[in-house]
């Protein structure tokens, strides 16, 4: 083999593979969810202000040092906190109060923007609490194999943060 043709050869492994890398999926979504013994409007109340969000927030169970400068109102749409740890650097606002839910955006600069969702419904003289995330990976390849291990690795950050917000509340 020559070198023209093994460089042609290693060229066309990386294509294929990059192309590849296409077929997997550009949407990732993470829920987890749980029963807790609180009431569903205290729940919701704690999730839409960025100072109640801290309550519970289960990054702080990981990163003693975590930093976070809240902004926007106390609490309502625009309500939210600058964050800096050992996970990364960011921002989470509150973008929409839908009955029953808080939205959330969520800005990685480079990393992306997810959105992230905690819905609080009656039940059983409790809430049930469903905490969910949807991202883009876009056509990054290397995004894309990261979003095949993304319920892996925030699922049982949001199971932490549902058993945290439980004790909050």
């Amino acid at each position: 083999m020559t070198l023209i043709q093994f460089l042609g050869a290693g060229a066309a492994f990386f294509v294929v593979l990059g192309a590849g890398t296409l077929l997997l999926p550009r949407h990732v979504h993470v829920q987890r969810a749980a029963v807790i013994d609180a009431d569903p409007g205290l729940v919701l109340s704690l999730a839409a202000s960025g100072q109640g969000y801290q309550r519970f927030n289960p990054y702080r169970d990981t990163d003693p040092e975590l930093a976070i400068t809240l902004f926007g109102p106390e609490t309502g749409i625009g309500s939210g906190f600058r964050f800096e740890g050992r996970e990364g650097r960011g921002t989470q606002t509150v973008t929409g109060l839908a009955g029953d839910a808080v939205h959330y955006r969520i800005d990685l600069g480079a990393m992306g923007t997810p959105a992230q969702t905690i819905r609080a419904e009656p039940h059983d003289g409790g809430a049930r609490v469903t905490w969910s995330m949807e991202a883009d990976m876009g056509f990054n390849p290397v995004a894309r194999i990261i979003g095949l291990f993304m319920d892996r690795r925030v699922g049982p950050t949001f199971e932490r943060g549902l058993a945290n917000l439980e004790a909050a509340a």
